[in-house]
């Protein structure tokens, strides 16, 4: 098993301080990284200790602003990797990830910078996710569809797609869902919420469960 840094750590809590508002809790925490608690206890404590978290035993943590900015640059760093990954190298939705999460820890902020400029200063990563800039700032993200709240008979650009699972990233590449592509609603299935829709002409049935991975936004039709 990979060693897990502080900036695992740091990521992770942003990640589920961001979903839910809330403080995040020593269990929420190691579930992410797949670690045991006294591990993310004993890391808990060092984070605390060099002013990156805020941490009320029995309580839960939240990220000072040291460690939002921590955060926020090793996430960075990650999404511009999948970005120059995908657009530059060619590697698919699901293989970014991995490679992304070894080289976002061992690359200088010159090179990040260069890679930033290279690729025009972009706003989100491949799978949708806005990338922070060099000072931490996040772009305006609009607002997102999930696919099950898409009105049948209506078209949508994919905007946001979650990368939970190599097997169903590859599914999606496979029927030919990326970034922007258009995607229409022909119906959904009363008995299981199973939505049926047309990529390039061609129908797929997508399950309620797969559906929750993707987000769209309207396409407006010329009148």
């Amino acid at each position: 098993m990979p060693t897990i840094s502080k900036e695992d750590y740091l990521k992770a809590i942003y990640s589920i301080a961001n979903s839910n508002d809330s403080v995040v809790t020593t269990s929420e925490v190691a579930g992410r990284l797949e670690v045991s608690k006294a591990a993310t206890s004993e890391m808990v404590q060092k984070l605390s200790e060099l002013g990156f978290l805020n941490h009320e035993r029995y309580k839960g943590m939240s990220l000072t602003p040291e460690g939002r900015k921590a955060a926020l640059n090793i996430i960075r760093r990650h999404r511009i990797w999948e970005l120059f990954l995908k657009d530059v190298l060619g590697l698919s939705w699901s293989e970014v990830h991995a490679e992304a999460e070894l080289l976002e820890h061992s690359t200088s902020e010159f090179l990040i910078e260069k890679l930033d400029a290279y690729l025009g200063y972009p706003s989100f990563d491949p799978h949708g996710e806005p990338i922070p800039d060099r000072d931490g700032n996040l772009p305006e993200v609009p607002a997102l569809l999930p696919l099950v709240k898409c009105e049948p008979g209506r078209s949508y650009l994919l905007a946001k797609v979650l990368d939970e699972s190599v097997e169903l990233m590859n599914f999606f590449t496979a029927i030919g869902l990326a970034l922007n592509v258009r995607v229409t609603v022909r119906s959904r299935l009363a008995y299981d919420n199973s939505t049926i829709v047309v990529i390039d002409e061609v129908p797929h049935s997508l399950s309620e469960k797969a559906g929750k991975n993707l987000f769209f936004i309207p396409v407006e039709e010329e009148v």
